[in-house]
């Protein structure tokens, strides 16, 4: 069974509403699928939160991943293994410019 999924057109009334709020900001972003993998792996780990910030080095709005554990905190202890991952790279740049949420058509 498929859950939390949306029809194209509501995702891209989202979309457009946020552009239009936000006219510069970052439009998406490409996570590679092994920063899922990876935090999935980790121990106690059933979900994933995205922290969004700024890089001070170049102004880029970034998404910072953390597994989250059954309860709700996010896992956060390097020495447990359980880390930050920052390996998201915004559009623009890094974008599907045929994707109908890119093109909102």
């Amino acid at each position: 069974m498929v859950e939390n999924v949306i029809p194209l057109k509501e995702a891209q009334n989202w979309a457009k509403i946020y552009r239009e709020k936000n006219p510069n900001s970052v439009i998406a972003y490409l996570v590679p699928g092994i920063d899922f993998t990876q935090l999935l792996k980790e121990k106690n780990v059933v979900n994933i939160r995205a922290y969004v910030g700024i890089d001070p080095e170049n102004g880029l709005q970034k998404l910072m991943l953390v597994g989250v554990d059954a309860l709700g905190n996010d896992l956060i202890n390097p020495e447990n293994g359980q880390f930050i991952y920052d390996f998201s790279k915004p559009c623009p740049t890094e974008c599907a410019v045929n994707s109908p949420l890119f093109t909102l058509k």
